[in-house]
């Protein structure tokens, strides 16, 4: 009984903090503490200098030999691109709409790594596992941001090229991997930083993490959850628990334990990006599906996430 409760105790310190400040988000914007302008003016302080100084920061304090797993790269890589034409070739029997089929893609295979992902990672296992998340986002960042252009593309059927070169100029030019990138060549030729600018550096991170997830909470909508649909929720069941799912027992199956299985299964299972929303009404996705698929995946996501944590825990295997 100690055990079960324990692992309960655990669970909760892991997700209700992160989950609470959300949830503080939502309220405030509600009641009109905080509205679009500060969103949107926070938002951009977090992806570009906060949020960097966070991730250059946890890598650059560590061996990277402790936290550069290359199997668990190349896995996450592999069992994204195996899930997303899984679920594209599922989408072609589930969805008639065009302008629905590449929303469902993306908002099924698309977590949110640089907030929800990072912060559970941070909470469960502190610096080297925010480090060990940091570059698992790194790789995945700019797969995702193909796959989903091109979802969306190919199922609006618009005729329109693909503009591959200004997706990759807007991959090398993104803060975060760029950010990453510095840190991982620094650390890897050993390069010690004066401590006044890792203090400085340590003041940005601090307020990273509670500011973005006040902002996931802003954007969030009640008026979407009233819109959402039997396609939203069929998404949000793929994405919290059948996705999650099956790459954690493929993980486990190559042998993937501790820290390794633990960071994938918490990147795996966070809610559907927000930018999901953005990509979708800029290319002509069908952007209340995914704003109900947002809405969904995130309070869905405190439990889902929750009873994984628990099995892992109580298993012993992250």
């Amino acid at each position: 009984m100690d055990l079960y409760l324990d692992t309960l105790l655990f669970t909760v310190e892991i997700t209700v903090p992160i989950f609470v400040i959300v949830f503080l988000g939502a309220f405030l914007r509600r009641i009109g503490f905080i509205n679009e302008n500060f969103i949107e003016i926070s938002s951009r302080l977090v992806f570009n200098v906060t949020l960097p100084a966070l991730l250059f920061i946890s890598i650059i304090k560590l061996d990277l030999s402790q936290v550069f797993d290359p199997r668990q790269l190349l896995y996450s890589v592999l069992a994204t691109l195996l899930v997303f034409f899984s679920l594209w070739f599922l989408s072609g029997a589930m969805v008639a709409r065009g302008d629905q089929r590449g929303v469902f893609v993306q908002g099924s295979f698309r977590s949110n790594l640089g907030i929800t992902g990072l912060a559970l990672s941070a909470n469960m296992y502190g610096e080297p596992g925010l480090a060990m998340a940091s570059l698992l986002m790194a790789t995945l960042t700019p797969l995702y941001n193909v796959l989903s252009v091109f979802a969306l593309m190919a199922a609006n059927r618009r005729g329109e090229r693909i503009d591959w070169r200004g997706i990759g100029l807007g991959i090398v030019r993104n803060p975060l991997i760029l950010s990453i990138a510095l840190a991982v060549v620094l650390a890897h030729i050993k390069v010690e930083l004066p401590a006044v600018l890792l203090k400085t550096g340590s003041y940005f991170s601090a307020m990273t993490l509670p500011l973005a997830l006040l902002g996931i909470g802003g954007t969030l909508s009640l008026k979407a959850l009233g819109k959402a649909s039997s396609l939203s929720l069929w998404t949000a069941i793929l994405k919290l628990v059948m996705v999650p799912l099956l790459l954690t027992l493929g993980a486990l199956a190559l042998g993937f334990r501790g820290e390794a299985l633990g960071i994938m299964f918490l990147m795996f299972a966070s809610p559907t990006a927000a930018v999901s929303f953005v990509m979708s009404r800029a290319m002509g996705g069908d952007s209340e599906l995914a704003a109900s698929i947002i809405l969904i995946t995130t309070l869905g996501s405190l439990l889902s996430i929750s009873v994984g944590i628990f099995l892992l825990r109580l298993l012993q295997l992250a």
